[in-house]
């Protein structure tokens, strides 16, 4: 689980805006890029080419 602390400071890394958690809790979206990057062992994966491209 990803502390509400380190969810305010994470930013996109594409665009520097905000990013929120998932309904899951299994990613983050910064809705800005339609990205979707994902979390894998409770760490947040904030790289823009391990990022997934969200649906419209």
């Amino acid at each position: 689980m990803i502390s509400p602390e380190l969810l305010d400071i994470l930013a996109c890394p594409k665009c520097k805006g905000e990013v929120k958690l998932t309904e899951k809790k299994d990613g983050l979206v910064c809705e800005s890029c339609r990205l979707l990057y994902e979390i894998r062992e409770d760490i947040p994966i904030m790289l823009i080419d391990e990022a997934k491209k969200l649906d419209d």
